[in-house]
């Protein structure tokens, strides 16, 4: 793998460790600046939530949250050259509680009866990813949880979520989303 190929975890106990992963298309690591964004956004330390890494890719968020204190992340990459990878980053890194599933995403989300505190939503872009999958996250999200999203677009506040934080990095729209609706 090329020096393009890693990407730094920017706070935590891996602080400065690289995580590793594959060319593939549409591979986009969170930038560095948006990540510590998201971090100062849900607060340095995730210690005791629960986060779910969709569309988990180079890993770099999954990981990051648990380098932050995060008690457990669920990684769903459904490509297998990033899955192995992510296995081997978690071998690396000694990260035990990492779930890492090579899966579709909405296979997962059917079978899945877990809540998470915070979901990672990172989908390949100009496929319509966010218009399928976020209608049904709320039933997926702790009464506090929260989405943080990325998109080639702007989310709007809308009847099912509240954009409570966003900014744009480059091509990049990232996005803090809280449910309209409480979950059950």
């Amino acid at each position: 793998m090329s020096a393009n190929n890693k990407v730094r975890i920017g706070g935590g106990e891996w602080r400065s460790r690289m995580v590793t992963f594959p060319d593939l298309p549409g591979l986009r690591p969170t930038p560095d600046r948006v990540r510590q964004t998201l971090f100062n956004w849900l607060g340095q330390d995730l210690e005791s939530l629960a986060c779910l890494d969709l569309f988990s890719g180079t890993g770099v968020m999954g990981f990051e949250a648990l380098s932050r204190g995060a008690q457990q992340v669920v990684m769903v990459e459904k490509a297998v050259p990033a899955y192995k990878s992510l296995q081997q980053n978690k071998q690396q890194l000694n990260a035990d509680t990492a779930q890492i599933l090579n899966m579709d995403a909405v296979q997962f989300l059917a079978k899945n009866q877990l809540v998470f505190d915070v979901i990672f939503l990172d989908p390949p872009y100009n496929q319509g990813w966010l218009a399928k999958l976020l209608p049904t996250l709320s039933s997926h999200l702790s009464s506090e949880g929260v989405i943080y999203a990325e998109a080639e677009f702007a989310i709007e506040d809308d009847d099912h979520w509240q954009v409570i934080k966003h900014g744009k990095a480059g091509n990049v729209f990232y996005h803090l989303l809280k449910s309209r609706h409480e979950s059950t």
